[in-house]
Parts: structure tokens; C-alpha cells; sequence
């Protein structure tokens, strides 16, 4: 009898999914078998009867003006009868700043170093075989915004504290509001044939069987009063911590299950304003370097001159992609009333294309496994048109297929730009594919011709795609929810997109005299009316007390010279935590990881040499390094495997499975069987970019019959093997050396 992976649902009996090398397919068990399963799941149990180690999360987010310090704390305990192994595959934001690890056993602190990503995994596979004790924490070869974290060789009865800390910025959302977001879904990746690479993998479970809790704290502290502070999850009221409201803190509700997004929104009494923090060096670190120096962060609003954006005329060519995949089938959230992210999208879109200005020339592009376009070309805004576009756009559903992206962009690109019209792209997806490097490469390379803004829809989004593509289209991300703020975003993204492209942009330095700046950011390429940009520098050489600097932006705005100047202190402020120094270390490195994208063979290694040394040197984890922590009073060396163990995340639920449909396995890369083990893709169709039959990603078992879905593996059309990703790969070398072999 093949092996069932189930789910179990609050709201009523449980359907299992069977596999085995023939066929998939679906059946609802028996009372008898329901108990069962329910009796097996029972406690910290994944739906694979194995005992989940980790018991609880803590987070403590300390916010200072628009940068967060978060410190999460896991605990994990080894209540089975031999030494496990437990690894949990989690989000991240791709902007966060990943700069400590550590643990706590017992009365033993074991701080984590950062080094090398082969050397750190060959020590920790080593400590394994001697039986130490051993942590790592990495970030995922494929995208920025997957961690995995690792914890070795925990005897039975042992428990382990663990320490995360990272610092990141919080993005202006359209109301002033600061937005920080601790997420809590990892959608599965999609991966279309034939591309490099290997998507990775999650172990998953309904929301409802989350089996940790999370207990979370925030505190905000400005020169400016905190006016108020919202949440997508229930909140203790805001507690203020001094007379003037510039101190406060908030706290989740007991109780919270980890299975949904925590966000929260932070307004401040006044507007933002462009201001600069200076700083000071680690005292420990080498003069020259990028720790051993002062470092500055600059955050500018720059305002346009009201003469000259009163004179220019609406005009472009708004061209707009929306993913329909069987993914964007599922709910916004995991609330009870959240709607479907397919439905959010069409209202995003229908509410643009109610907006766009008269004269302006638009097209409607929608994709899956393969694309549609509404229009052979893009045509005159008129309310002819507009009618025609919102009946289809009305119409469309999550019936595509796969999540693959780069078609219907090449497309796009290859139609060529209406003169007097600067091409504006919109992109609306959920953001789960697995090629995000290839996708941010096409959009680079084609940034010249277009504007690129980006909404990712729903909970789970990846960040490293949705703000990749704006970062290297020169536009705008949004993060859509919920649809209770999704209008002013809509509006902030189609003002940004109308306003004429600033060109020419040059930042320019008054120092005293034996002070020189270094920008360590990426140059600016894009520039919008009160949207902050952020820069980081490096400040070399000495200087007074009370000496004072300035920076003057200079840019070209249709036509017309334009500058913003902001005068600062170089005194450093006091207690930052080296949190400016992170920030500017992460930027670099994410600089320099995209110059080895870019730069030929030659000088691959030479980008990845400075990427592994910035990471060092400042404690900022990359592509190219990982945390690494060894307990080496720990242990006798190990008889046997050793047992591992995926802590499971939240999945998405109510994601609609149409009955025709053609199905592959998802193989779990992380050698443990996966709750969501279909991912249902369409046959390929014949061209041109007509769909031919329905598909969707199968995330959702509970409300599927027997006669439902029943497909043969065999059907399916040979596919080029991927490359094996070494994070998920390592672990067959972990179990024999384990084993002595």
C-alpha cells in the first residue's frame, strides 16, 4: 500500500493524498481512519507522525525611526528516543540584514561565525559524525529571501535556544505609514522546464495545525510622536512609554498560532523628512575598512518643483502582466475572510484601468504556463477600449498553469516602444517562481526602455521578486494584503508611473577638508516625488566635533535642471548598535553579488572574493557565506543515521483544483516527505498562446474526491533534470558520515 500524506481539517473529515511511482490521486478514509489520524497528529506531530522539535518562537522587534533591530528567539526540544537533526526552511525579507546566530545549551553559549558556505557546511557535517552539537544558518542559493536553519546532533531530552538577529529598513507605504512584516508563509516556488537551478522546497501544514506558538513584542522610538500603530493580527493596545508619545510598544495577542503574516503599520505625527545618521567605526575593526570607518545613512524625499510638474502632460504606454497561474487561486491570507489572490489582482487592475489618463496607449497581458495578451498590440486609451479590457479582465481566473514569466516579458520587450509613449510595466503576481535571478536579469537588461512597478499579491509573496523587479526596472514595489489598502497603493504606483522619468542623476559632496564619501549603495536610477531613497556611504578621515557636511542631488527632470540639498551633522550618533554599518554591508553585498551576475568568467571569483570578505569582516550573512556555530564539549560520535526532522510551516488553504489537469510530483529536496506534494501544471499546448485545458498548483487536499482528480504520472512529458541545489543536497553526505561511512 503506497504511503499517505494527509491533511486534517478543523471543519471536517480528512482527505489524503496517495502517492506512489504510478499514480497520484485522492480518497477520503474511513471513520475509522480519520481517528487514527487524528490520534497520530495529536500534539507537536507533523502529518508524517514525526514529533516537530521546535516549541516556540519569540520575537522582539525594536524600531528606531524607519529601521527595525529583530531578534527572534526559537526553542527547540528533542523529545524522542534518539539524537535528531532539526532543520527549519523559513521567509525572510530579501532586504534584511542577517547579523547574528546563536545558542544557547544549557548554560553553554555557542556564538555562531560567519564563513565560507563549503566551509561551513563541511565543519558542521563534521561536528555531526563526532557526535558535537552544531548550528547552521544559511541563505538559500536560489533566491535571498529563504533561510535554512539547521540544528545538529540535539540528544534526546536536550533542548536548544535559538538566536536570530537581523536589522532591515521599513518600507513608506502610500499613507505615510512605516510597513514591517514578519512573514510567516513560504509559498512554494514554481520552476518551469528547462531553467537552471532547483526550486526549493518546504515542509508544510494547514494553518490550523501550526504546532508553535509565537509570542511577539515591538517597540518604536522617535524624535516624532507615534500617532498610532496598526496590525493585520490582534494586537494589545499601543502602550506609551514616556509623556510626549515618541516611545511605544505593542504586543500580540496570547495565543497567536504562527500561521499568517505579522504586519504592522507605524505612523509617525509628522511627515517624513529627509534626515542623515552618522555612525561611528567598531572600535575593533581594521581603519580603512568598512567597519573601521564612520558610516552614513542618508534617507531623501526629494519634491519636485510644482512649475514643472504642472506643465507636463499625462501621457505613456501602460502595459500591465497578470499572473494567472493556479496559484493565484488561493486566499489573500489565511483569515477566515480574506479573499482569493486572483480576485485581488483583477481589482487592483480594473481600479488602474479606470484611472489611466485619456490619449494614453495600454495593453493587457496575462500569463501561466503559457500567455494571453488582450490586444495584438498596444492601443489608444478610449472608453471603447477601456469597456472592451475591463469585460475580459473581469472574466479572467487562476486557470494557466505554472508560474512561468519570462515568455510573456520577452514579449513584451520585443514590441517595440511608441514614440513621445515611455512604456510603463505593471506587474501583478504572487511572486512564486523559482527563477527570480533570471527573471531581475531580463528586466535589468531591458531597464532602459521602460519602468517596471510591481505588486505582489498576498501573503507569501517573495520579496526578492517583487522588489528585484522594481529595483532593476527603475519603478515601484507594493505588497498587497488585504484589500483594505490596496486603492492608495494603486494610486501612489499609477502617479509614480505618470510622472517623466528623471535622468542625469548625480550625488555631489561638501566635506571639510581630509573628509572623503564613498557610496556603497547602488547608484541611484529612479527618483519620485516624496518617495524616500536610501544611500549609504562610507566617511574616511577625521573631523571636529561640530563639523557639519552636505549632499546635493542633482537630476534632470523633463528637461529642466533639478537639485535637492540636505545639510547634516558628522557628529555619530550614540547607540545605533552598529546597525547603520549592517545595512550598509548588506547593500554592498547584494551590489557586488549582482556584479557577479553580470561580469564575466574572469572576474566571477573576484566579485565572490569581496562578497565573502565584506561578509566576514562585517558579520552580514550572503549567497556565499553561513552561520556556523560548533559545540565541541558536546558528544561521542554517533551509531547509525542520524534522524532528522522538518519543522513545517503554514500553508496557504482554499486554493481551488480544476478537475482536468495533469500533475508531476514534487520529489521533496529536503529528504522528508512534504505535505503538499502535487504541484498540478498544464499539458503544453500547441502555439500560439491559446490555453487548452485547466491546471492549477495543488496546495490544498481537504476538499478533493476520489473521482475528482486521478492522473498518471506517466503521462507527463519528460523534463530536463535540474541542477541539484547544494543546501538541500548535503544532507545524504550529513547521514553517512553520521553513520561512520
Amino acid at each position: 500500500m503506497p504511503t499517505p500524506l494527509h491533511s486534517l481539517s478543523p471543519a471536517g473529515p480528512a482527505h489524503c493524498c496517495i502517492w506512489d511511482p504510478h499514480r497520484v490521486f485522492f480518497f477520503t478514509p474511513s471513520k475509522k481512519e480519520t481517528n487514527e489520524m487524528e490520534r497520530c497528529c495529536c500534539g507537536l506531530m507533523t502529518p508524517e507522525k514525526q514529533a516537530v522539535p521546535l516549541q516556540s518562537v519569540d520575537v522582539q522587534v525594536d524600531v528606531k525611526d524607519h529601521v527595525a533591530t529583530v531578534v527572534s528567539t526559537l526553542l527547540y526540544q528533542n523529545k524522542e528516543e534518539k539524537p535528531i537533526e532539526a532543520v527549519f526552511v523559513f521567509p525572510m525579507s530579501s532586504e534584511a540584514a542577517v547579523c547574528h546566530f546563536s545558542a544557547k545549551v544549557g548554560q553553554t553559549l555557542i556564538v555562531a561565525e560567519v564563513k565560507e558556505k563549503k566551509q561551513a557546511r563541511e565543519e558542521y557535517d563534521d561536528a555531526l559524525s563526532s557526535g558535537q552539537q552544531a548550528f547552521l544558518l544559511e541563505e538559500s542559493d536560489q533566491s535571498p529571501d529563504i533561510f535554512s536553519m539547521s540544528v545538529g546532533s540535539l540528544p534526546p531530552g536536550e533542548s536548544a535556544s535559538i538566536r536570530l538577529e537581523y536589522v532591515t529598513e521599513l518600507d513608506v507605504q502610500a499613507d505615510d505609514a512605516l510597513r514591517f512584516c514578519l512573514p510567516a508563509v513560504l509559498n512554494p516556488r514554481y520552476q518551469p522546464a528547462g531553467t537552471e537551478g532547483s526550486s526549493v522546497k518546504v515542509t508544510s501544514v494547514p494553518s490550523s495545525l501550526v504546532p508553535y506558538d509565537l509570542t511577539f513584542s515591538a517597540q518604536m522610538e522617535s524624535l516624532r510622536p507615534v500617532s498610532k500603530v496598526e496590525s493585520s493580527c490582534t494586537m494589545e493596545p499601543v502602550n506609551y512609554l514616556n509623556e510626549n508619545q515618541t516611545k511605544a510598544s505593542v504586543k500580540l495577542a496570547a495565543g497567536h498560532k504562527f500561521d499568517r503574516d505579522v504586519e504592522l503599520l507605524i505612523y509617525y505625527s509628522d511627515s517624513h523628512q529627509p534626515s542623515a545618521v552618522v555612525e561611528a567605526a567598531q572600535g575593533s575593526a581594521k581603519r580603512g575598512s568598512l567597519m573601521g570607518d564612520p558610516a552614513l545613512m542618508l534617507s531623501l524625499y526629494p519634491e519636485f518643483p510644482k512649475d514643472i510638474m504642472s506643465s507636463v502632460s499625462s501621457s505613456g504606454e501602460f502595459v500591465f502582466l497578470l499572473d494567472r497561474s493556479g496559484s493565484m487561486d488561493c486566499n489573500m491570507s489565511n483569515m477566515g475572510t480574506s479573499v482569493s489572490r486572483i480576485a485581488s489582482a483583477r481589482d487592483t487592475l480594473l481600479l488602474l484601468l479606470k484611472s489611466l489618463p485619456m490619449g494614453c496607449f495600454f495593453n493587457i497581458y496575462s500569463f501561466g504556463s503559457t500567455f494571453e495578451q488582450i490586444f495584438p498590440e498596444s492601443v489608444k486609451y478610449s472608453q471603447k477600449t477601456m469597456e472592451e479590457a475591463l469585460k475580459k479582465v473581469e472574466n479572467m481566473k487562476a486557470n494557466l498553469g505554472g508560474t512561468e514569466i519570462l515568455a510573456p516579458l520577452k514579449r513584451i520587450y520585443s514590441q517595440a516602444c511608441i514614440p513621445n509613449q515611455p512604456r510603463q510595466l505593471f506587474v501583478f503576481t504572487d511572486g512564486e517562481v523559482g527563477n527570480t535571478k533570471e527573471v531581475t536579469n531580463l528586466v535589468k537588461s531591458n531597464a532602459a526602455s521602460h519602468r517596471c512597478f510591481s505588486f505582489g499579491i498576498g501573503e507569501g509573496a517573495s520579496t526578492a521578486l517583487i522588489n528585484g523587479l522594481a529595483k532593476e526596472g527603475g519603478g515601484h514595489a507594493q505588497f498587497i494584503s488585504g484589500n483594505d489598502r490596496m486603492q492608495p497603493k494603486v494610486i501612489q504606483s499609477l502617479r509614480f508611473a505618470m510622472q517623466p522619468a528623471v535622468v542625469d542623476i548625480s550625488v555631489n559632496w561638501d566635506l571639510p577638508k581630509g573628509v572623503s564619501a564613498t557610496v556603497l549603495s547602488p547608484p541611484l536610477t529612479s527618483i519620485f516625488q516624496g518617495q524616500r531613497s536610501l544611500l549609504y556611504v562610507q566617511l574616511t578621515g577625521k573631523s571636529k566635533k561640530e563639523a557639519e557636511g552636505c549632499v546635493t542631488v542633482k537630476y534632470s527632470l523633463a528637461g529642466h535642471p533639478t537639485e535637492n540639498k540636505l545639510n547634516f551633522s558628522l557628529q555619530p550618533v550614540e547607540d545605533t548598535g552598529l546597525t547603520v554599518h549592517r545595512l550598509a554591508a548588506r547593500s554592498l553585498i547584494r551590489s557586488l553579488e549582482q556584479e557577479k551576475e553580470d561580469t564575466s568568467h574572469k572576474k566571477v571569483d573576484a566579485a565572490k572574493k569581496k562578497v565573502i570578505d565584506l561578509s566576514v569582516q562585517s558579520g552580514v550573512s550572503s549567497s556565499f557565506t553561513a552561520f556556523i556555530a560548533v559545540n565541541k564539549t558536546s558528544g561521542e560520535a554517533i551509531q547509525g543515521p542520524l534522524l532528522r526532522r522538518n519543522v513545517p510551516l503554514p500553508m496557504m488553504m482554499s486554493c481551488g483544483m480544476p478537475m482536468a489537469m495533469s500533475c508531476r510530483i514534487l520529489k521533496s529536496q529536503m529528504r522528508a516527505p512534504m505535505l503538499m506534494p502535487l504541484d498540478c501544471v498544464a499539458s503544453p499546448p500547441p502555439p500560439p498562446v491559446v490555453f487548452q485545458s485547466a491546471a492549477c498548483n495543488a496546495f490544498d487536499c481537504d476538499d478533493m474526491m476520489a473521482d475528482e482528480c486521478m492522473v498518471e504520472e506517466s503521462s507527463m512529458p519528460a523534463k530536463p533534470k535540474p541542477e541539484r541545489d547544494p543546501l538541500l543536497e548535503r544532507g545524504v553526505c550529513r547521514r553517512l558520515r553520521a553513520a561512520g561511512s
